[in-house]
């Protein structure tokens, strides 16, 4: 235990919170509902009550144990960013140690082999390829290499999905398959969104985010047709046996986020490009909550 926490530790309940901070637990429930939205989403037999569990724990301590080993491995960057200067591990809250490697081994482990046995081996492999395209694809290859990082990492939140839906059927019909293609296409407008809005940030620890390549407007620009694509490909499980209700959700958060990209696409700001990334928020939870009704209703 001394291998991972700093020796000036104020309180336990301090430590708990540095500790639980590292793993982004925020980001893994939104990959935990997206696995659950998608295993209602695809026909075939429901899961069982402990598979569902199971499935739930696995992807999010898959995706704690990424996001634990991304601030692990980016501490030295995260000391240049204002948003993340504050983070366990740069401000020695937490040491930096090896020690936290084992862990994030062994919850990635854990989680791999709970989902092997008690789910299949099709959805264990997906739970696995979710969090190594997030901790080694995206954190170690490319986001320091090339501004398409987030393009490629957001397969991790495809994985998920995958993965709730090969819990239902290894074989993967189209509406898993299409909603996989969905969080593909809403990971990039969505994180560059962001990345407009700290543009400064990503500049000055020398990460090569679109708007630092291209420039906000060019990067607006880029936003505003990737939402283009992505409101097209979210609709069209309409054609594949999707229910009115998803296809009300799809259509009203698509028209949102349609609406803020551009206005961001007119006049790039930090204040549109928040309105866009929130908006990108709001668009996939509608998406992921009337899939998982539809999935009920079916």
């Amino acid at each position: 235990m001394r291998a991972i926490l700093a020796p000036t530790t104020p309180s336990l309940t301090r430590t708990v919170r540095d500790v639980l901070s590292i793993f982004k637990l925020r980001i893994g429930v939104m990959i935990m509902v997206t696995a659950l939205a998608s295993q209602a989403f695809t026909p075939g037999s429901p899961l069982t009550a402990l598979q569902c569990v199971v499935l739930a724990l696995s992807v999010l301590v898959s995706s704690a144990s990424a996001g634990g080993f991304n601030q692990f491995y980016e501490f030295e960057s995260d000391k240049l960013m204002a948003r993340t200067r504050g983070r366990a591990f740069v401000t020695g809250a937490l040491a930096h140690s090896s020690a936290w490697l084992w862990l994030f081994a062994v919850l990635l482990a854990g989680s791999v082999l709970a989902t092997w046995t008690v789910i299949n081996a099709v959805s264990a492999l997906y739970v696995f390829l979710g969090a190594f395209t997030y901790a080694v694809v995206y954190t170690v290859w490319l986001k320091r290499r090339t501004w398409l990082n987030i393009v490629v990492g957001g397969l991790a939140g495809s994985f998920a999905v995958l993965a709730g839906g090969a819990a239902v059927d290894p074989t993967l019909g189209p509406l898993p398959l299409l909603m996989a293609a969905v969080l593909f296409l809403w990971t990039p407008p969505h994180f560059w969104s962001l990345a407009i809005a700290n543009q400064s940030d990503y500049a000055h620890a020398d990460v090569p985010m679109l708007p630092v390549v291209v420039g906000p407007q060019r990067a607006a620009q880029v936003v505003f047709f990737s939402t283009v694509g992505l409101v097209a490909i979210s609709v069209l499980p309409a054609w594949f046996g999707a229910g009115p209700v998803y296809v009300l959700g799809s259509v009203v958060g698509g028209a949102y986020f349609l609406y803020k990209s551009w206005c961001l696409m007119r006049a790039p700001s930090r204040a549109t490009a928040m309105g866009s990334f929130f908006a990108s928020l709001l668009q996939l939870s509608l998406v992921l909550g009337t899939a998982s009704i539809d999935g009920f209703l079916r």
